[in-house]
């Protein structure tokens, strides 16, 4: 028997219901919002992560499925949906559109990381892309769009913690401070952290390594350091959340695991899952579309992990409705009635109906137990007597109530 790669998960009958519902709810949210569906590909030049993410993060550094094609090109899977976004924003002209332009995204993303819950090698991502204002009023939009999108399937008790990590001149002079800090406590610092420390030690901040967390627990803060305007759109974005009864926490921690983000930067977090407690996290990208070839156009996102967040919804006893019910399911005997059941079943599915009849010449009453099984809310039986008289015996699975019904009136019964 040939496995599935480790890391990845087959999606079975009995729960894919739970992924549309996901993904619907998802759609709905974001087009209340006035986004429309953008879709890139699965695999994108590896240039374009080299680029987008930065060559100093844990995924371009080690989690990248990257590759040489035929022709000798370097290829990656996409490790996450915004780089390919800003990619195609530029190469197809999208800033002619309306601005700011409002997109989102449902994808498979990888990353090679060992697997863990609600964590895999092959996952999938909602996330939303506005791009063109530089206002804080959009960044306050976007976070209300992910919290109205937690609020539509019911999930509670999730934390907001917001941060600014300022524009490129706040972050050379935080730079600069934080490596005096962390110089006198450098031999300690975990291998990777050292390399951070000489390319990016803003991320040494966002490392688990506990001796790296205690060194870092008493760095300056980025917030201490922002220039004039990035302070101005910080103070901005707080307002708009408590105008919109928004509750949030700054965490002056966050800083994000990709190198393009600029000002805010922000993640909802749940307690509910373990020690991979955010199930979104999103923020400002003002310099990325420019890297692509791009006008310097602004623009915030976010992304949700689909299967850390149906984690987190079992985990806390979140109920998902099935909406793939079947409506009715006819049982027959004989061919006759089989015939008469197969028309029926047609007509009915022809008006929108899930209609189910047998297929593999069970007794009735292992046909009831079939229906039982897909849950149909309906059952009809046709009989010899039920065809001379033109009706069939509909029962109300969940009443239990039985009646004969004219064949021309089931709709009208089980609609």
């Amino acid at each position: 028997m040939v496995n599935l790669p480790k890391g990845t998960k087959d999606v079975l009958p009995k729960d894919s219901y739970k992924w549309q519902y996901l993904e619907k709810t998802a759609r709905k949210v974001a087009g209340i919002f006035g986004a429309l569906e953008i879709r890139t590909p699965t695999f994108e030049h590896t240039e374009v992560f080299l680029r987008g993410v930065g060559n100093t993060t844990d995924i371009v550094n080690k989690e990248m499925y990257t590759f040489l094609d035929k022709g000798e090109r370097s290829i990656t899977l996409k490790p996450e949906g915004t780089a390919g976004v800003a990619r195609a924003f530029v190469e197809n002209g999208l800033s002619n559109l309306p601005l700011p332009a409002k997109l989102y995204y449902i994808t498979p993303c990888f990353r090679y990381e060992r697997p863990q819950a609600g964590r895999l090698r092959e996952f999938h991502q909602f996330g939303i892309e506005f791009i063109g204002s530089k206002d804080a009023g959009i960044d306050a939009e976007v976070i209300l769009l992910a919290k109205s999108f937690f609020d539509e399937l019911g999930i509670k008790n999730l934390t907001l913690y917001i941060n600014s990590i300022g524009c490129k001149e706040c972050r050379k002079n935080y730079q600069a401070a934080l490596r005096e800090y962390l110089k006198a406590n450098y031999d300690s610092l975990c291998d990777l952290c050292k390399e951070r420390y000489h390319t990016n030690p803003m991320r040494i901040l966002d490392c688990k390594n506990p001796e790296c967390k205690k060194i870092t627990a008493g760095a300056p803060k980025i917030l201490d350091y922002l220039c004039d305007d990035c302070k101005d759109h910080f103070e901005k974005v707080k307002s708009l959340l408590s105008l919109a009864n928004v509750e949030y926490q700054i965490d002056a921690g966050i800083v994000r695991g990709l190198d393009y983000y600029t000002k805010t930067v922000f993640e909802f977090v749940s307690n509910n899952i373990g020690a991979q407690g955010t199930v979104c996290g999103g923020g400002r990208y003002d310099d990325l579309l420019e890297q692509f070839g791009g006008n310097n156009m602004p623009g915030i996102g976010f992304a949700v992990g689909l299967e850390r967040l149906l984690l987190l919804m079992e985990n806390a006893g979140v109920l998902i409705p099935n909406s793939n019910a079947i409506d009715l399911y006819i049982a027959n005997i004989g061919e006759k009635e089989y015939e008469k059941a197969f028309v029926i079943a047609k007509d009915l599915r022809d008006k929108g109906y899930a209609v189910e009849i047998d297929h593999m010449g069970r007794g009735i009453k292992s046909q009831f137990k079939f229906a039982d099984k897909i849950k149909a809310k309906y059952v009809g039986v046709i009989g010899e007597d039920e065809l001379s008289r033109g009706v069939i015996k509909l029962k109300n699975m969940a009443s239990g109530e039985e009646k004969d019904v004219l064949t021309q009136n089931i709709e009208e019964e089980i609609r």
